[in-house]
């Protein structure tokens, strides 16, 4: 048989920006209840009292709580270093057959350790991001491929994760939340198993940096 507190917890799950603000302790818990005490009652087919839904919205507020305090705020605080980098742009391509070996080519070309080359790819799309000076070599040697579309003014904030990053739910989104929070824009994310890479607006890096140079403090 189902009980109160497994019905608030199931509903909640479904609703990740309820998990960070009960984890924050910066919602009504009484306010909250009485929204979603209908759901409840139909989960369990029975009437409910707001007094249950509270203690049950108590209950696991302070369990979420500790689950972030504990494991995803200990990742979050051994982040190491941060990397900006500017006047960036982004090419985003279709797939094709010979969109691979023109990338090879593009990187045989890429000889300068200042510069930046990154790329991702889907099942489609393609997406390259380079370093401003490097506009006319992209566009040379991949004129003949597609262009979906090309976002120039970005930078790149690279975040460097503990290794324990990947067994631990939740870090990015942590990062992400908050930095949603603040109005910040990520037009795209790059990453492999310990680093992850943002892309942002020239005018938002400042701003996004301080949120992530900040949950280093937490």
């Amino acid at each position: 048989m189902r009980t109160i507190s497994s019905a608030v917890e199931d509903y909640i799950k479904s609703k990740p920006f309820l998990i960070s603000a009960l984890s924050q302790g910066i919602i009504n818990l009484t306010s909250l209840s009485r929204i979603i005490k209908s759901d409840i009652e139909v989960s369990l087919k029975k009437e409910v009292k707001y007094g249950a839904i509270v203690m049950a919205l108590k209950r696991l507020s302070n369990e979420l709580e500790f689950r972030t305090t504990f494991k995803i705020v200990k990742i979050i605080k051994d982040i190491g270093d941060i990397t900006v980098r500017s006047s960036l742009v982004d090419y985003n391509f279709k797939v094709s057959d010979t969109l691979l070996s023109n990338q090879a080519k593009l990187l045989a070309k890429v000889d300068n350790n200042d510069d930046f080359y990154t790329s991702s790819r889907g099942v489609n799309e393609c997406n390259i991001v380079v370093s401003g000076n490097l506009i006319f070599l992209v566009e040379d040697v991949l004129k003949n491929e597609i262009l979906l579309s090309k976002q120039e003014n970005l930078s790149s904030i690279s975040i460097k994760l503990p290794s324990e990053n990947v067994s631990i739910p939740g870090v990015y989104y942590f990062v992400f939340q908050r930095l949603s929070w603040e109005g910040i824009n990520i037009y795209e994310v790059i990453s492999t198993s310990n680093e992850f890479t943002i892309l942002v607006n020239e005018d938002q890096v400042d701003k996004a940096f301080k949120v992530i140079k900040d949950l280093k403090n937490l």
